[in-house]
């Protein structure tokens, strides 16, 4: 974690220092807002901002914002003036910490912006075959790509991959290639020289420089324009970039992960993604499984959130009832774990009693989880698709194409050249697979006139 204290404040946060650097943390002093952003667009950078609250701190806050570069400040003062408090956190301040600071909020505050509680929670197989994998390949520089559902955690293994790098101690800096407009994407990853274009105002370290030494997460890299991803490759392979507006290369030394919940694959084949970046980038692939499809994991992470909320709210940590389990086990959660924190985070402030039973397991909307309405034509069709499915496991290809076949021939009533058509394939293809059939002893479909469906009898004819 780096840590940047802004003000006069060097004396009074010497424990915070301490703790900070006990912790593997960098800590950087700036005097005012101006060599803050001056350490900041350095490639420095900062995970959290302590800033004496005598500074205008809305005033750094629109720098901060005019220059997109993110981090969450922290007021300091020597007083518990209420007042001050409140203007710090109403300029934009996340905190208000009196001075000298108490060594266990301070702690707790490095502790909550560097993501401690991102622990990996797990208990399925399916999720233990990818955290071993991800182990085995942590210590190398391979460059990997996290795949996956919204929601299912992909973040999170790339921190602990990181975290288990021989770079562990080095800057893990993220940035997320869908949330930043195209024309601002290539100057936040590669940095701009002043004046290269209409804002530029100074020069800029992007977030390869930033990342020097340590681990670059490129967070939904499949939103990249295609256009950009020429110049990515490039940084990548030759381990040098160019600053917008930059007249000579700039070597960058960085491991490289990157995530997507969209088929790669597919991208390449539509042209919306280059393939030989997905080669490049795809040298270990993590693949994340949904949550319904690591169940054992549901109650695991549900007891996990629950410990969690409940420390963070100040409310007793209730155990979750058996019926509040079936509710939870037997839920798709199609938002993955997100969906779950969040679930768990509404049923530890809605539940009462000495439980967390159904009636606390509720939807956004305030509706039970298990009651919720969903749109019968949803329900059938999910069912539909779920029965074919089942239908389909352990049976051969060729099991499969021949019921199709008949199944779609006895829809066009014995019509070969209507079957054929719905089928895709020739009328000779269709004519070879019913001889092959009828070889077999299995009974065809009459065939009716061609072009047309056979007569059916007449009812009293």
């Amino acid at each position: 974690m780096r840590l940047l204290i802004v003000g006069t404040l060097k004396g009074q946060l010497t424990t915070a220092t301490k703790i900070a650097m006990d912790n593997g943390a960098t800590v950087t002093h700036a005097e005012d807002h101006e060599q803050a952003m001056r350490v900041l667009r350095g490639g420095k950078g900062a995970d959290l901002l302590l800033v004496d609250v005598a500074l205008d701190i809305r005033d750094l806050v629109m720098r901060l914002e005019t220059e997109h570069i993110h981090a969450p400040i922290v007021a300091c003062g020597i007083t518990n003036d209420a007042r001050a408090a409140v203007a710090a956190i109403h300029a934009g301040a996340k905190e208000y910490i009196p001075l000298p600071p108490d060594p266990e909020l301070i702690a707790a505050v490095l502790a909550a912006v560097a993501n401690d509680s991102r622990e990996l929670v797990y208990r399925d197989d399916a999720m233990a075959r990818v955290i071993k994998l991800a182990q085995q390949i942590a210590g190398s520089d391979a460059s990997v790509m996290i795949t996956g559902e919204s929601g299912t955690g992909k973040e999170v293994l790339a921190r602990y991959v990181h975290t288990r790098s021989a770079r562990a101690k080095r800057p893990f800096i993220s940035i997320n290639c869908a949330a930043i407009p195209e024309h601002l994407l290539e100057s936040e990853l590669f940095g701009h020289e002043k004046g290269a274009f209409t804002g530029a105002i100074a020069r800029r370290i992007g977030k390869f420089e930033e990342a020097t030494g340590g681990t670059l997460l490129l967070d939904e890299i499949s939103e990249m324009d295609v256009r950009l991803q020429s110049k990515l490759l490039r940084a990548i392979q030759e381990r040098v970039i160019d600053r917008v507006g930059g007249t000579k290369p700039v070597p960058v030394d960085i491991r490289i992960i990157a995530t997507s919940n969209r088929n790669l694959a597919d991208a390449v084949r539509e042209g919306t993604f280059r393939e030989d970046l997905l080669f490049r980038l795809n040298v270990v692939n993590l693949k994340i499984p949904p949550l319904r499809e690591r169940p054992a994991d549901i109650m695991e992470l549900a007891q996990h959130f629950v410990k969690k909320y409940a420390e963070a709210n100040g409310v007793p940590m209730r155990p979750i009832s058996a019926e509040a389990r079936r509710v939870l086990s037997t839920n798709r959660w199609q938002g993955n774990v997100r969906e779950l924190e969040n679930t768990m985070h509404r049923a530890v402030l809605m539940a009462q009693g000495d439980e967390i039973g159904p009636d606390a397991i509720l939807t956004p909307d305030g509706d039970r989880l298990d009651l919720a309405k969903t749109p019968p034509a949803v329900v059938h069709a999910t069912m539909a698709a779920e029965q074919v499915t089942r239908a389909l496991v352990g049976r051969t290809v060729a099991d499969v194409e021949r019921d199709l076949i008949l199944e779609t021939l006895k829809h066009c009533l014995g019509n070969r050249t209507h079957a054929a058509n719905i089928l895709g394939i020739s009328i000779r293809t269709l004519r070879n697979k019913l001889n092959e059939y009828a070889d077999g002893g299995i009974p065809i479909t009459p065939a009716g006139t061609p072009g047309e469906y056979p007569r059916m009898p007449m009812i009293g004819a």
